[in-house]
């Protein structure tokens, strides 16, 4: 029998709201377990950009997504979390003391409380509808991101797509890159203006290729070794350009799992809460991040910085019963040894 691990906290999701939870929770004196499908904390920031800047985080003009969370584990490790990686939460339990969670490892967790920190779920990439795709992936010619930017230098580089991580990832590897092409269906771009802007910038000066209005229609090589990505347009004119990598930025394919199977009060696949609290519909179990909805979210980090500060101290109240909670500011109080 697996033994059981028990805790105050059970936190679903190791990304960056999920590892700042265990911060605010150990503020709080509340131990934590986090569980998290990948094989590394740090959610999408970890598995999808390490290496892209992020520059929404106050106090950081510019962070890559793989030093956040470096910083945020530094942030949460003088509380002790115990970490269970590379397996997801299978069921939920109410108890009489809280909730059972059952791992697809087996593992057994029992806390007072539960934060659902799971970002959009399980996720994986969309991927472009192109004949031989499958060996071309496995070589590393056909990429949906991107984890060590050097692997790129004096390579013939295609990047697909419209959004933040297409117009990021081109302007960030032109300078190390023999040649980027970015193919789009439109001229307009869905990433923030100011990027945008820099991207159109960087074309002009011809350091970055516009392929426009173009979309993905085959490869090219030997099933395994790149050597050429066609692009197509609507109208069925066809462009051949040499490339060792394809980076497709479709966006991700996201599913619950068994998170929709708990009965949750779920809006079109997010979890609804409270504003103030993170509370769901069943006691005991907040949820914060990109997965949780109310009325004004901002799908930031920022914010679900202070989801999980909110959500902590709504829980306090379930795990120390009748007593009270003094809010006192970290720079008074220091952090817990």
């Amino acid at each position: 029998m697996s033994e059981i691990i028990d805790t105050d906290v059970a936190i679903i999701g190791a990304g960056p709201c999920g590892l700042f939870a265990v911060f605010e929770c150990g503020m709080l004196k509340m131990r934590s377990v986090v569980i998290d499908t990948l094989e590394e904390i740090g959610g999408q920031c970890a598995a999808l950009y390490p290496e892209k800047p992020i520059y929404d985080i106050p106090a950081h003009p510019s962070i890559a997504g793989a030093e956040l969370i470096a910083r945020l584990a530094d942030q949460a490790a003088p509380f002790s979390p115990h970490y269970l990686l590379n397996q997801r939460v299978e069921s939920l339990t109410p108890t009489a003391t809280g909730f059972t969670l059952t791992t697809s490892t087996g593992r057994i967790v029992t806390a007072k409380a539960v934060i659902i920190a799971a970002g959009a779920g399980a996720f994986g990439p969309n991927r472009p509808p192109l004949e031989g795709l499958p060996g071309y992936e496995a070589s590393g010619g056909v990429r949906y991101m991107v984890t060590k930017r050097e692997e790129f230098r004096g390579k013939r580089v295609v990047i697909a797509g419209g959004g933040d991580s297409a117009v990021d990832w081109a302007l960030s590897l032109k300078d190390v890159a023999a040649k980027v092409v970015v193919v789009h269906r439109r001229p307009k771009f869905r990433a923030s203006p100011e990027t945008a802007a820099q991207l159109e910038a960087a074309a002009a000066r011809g350091e970055i290729e516009m392929a426009i209005p173009y979309q993905l229609h085959g490869l090219e090589g030997d099933g395994s070794k790149l050597d050429a990505v066609v692009l197509a347009t609507l109208k069925g004119e066809e462009k051949r350009v040499e490339a060792d990598h394809l980076l497709a930025f479709f966006g991700l394919s996201m599913e619950l799992g068994p998170i929709a199977d708990w009965g949750l009060g779920l809006d079109h696949s997010h979890i609804k809460v409270e504003q103030s609290t993170c509370a769901t519909n069943i006691p005991g179990i907040h949820a914060i991040g990109d997965m949780a909805t109310y009325p004004g979210k901002l799908k930031l980090i920022l914010q679900g910085f202070s989801e999980a500060a909110m959500a902590a101290h709504a829980i306090h109240p379930r795990v120390f019963p009748g007593e009270a909670l003094h809010f006192e500011y970290s720079t008074s109080k220091g952090v817990p040894v």
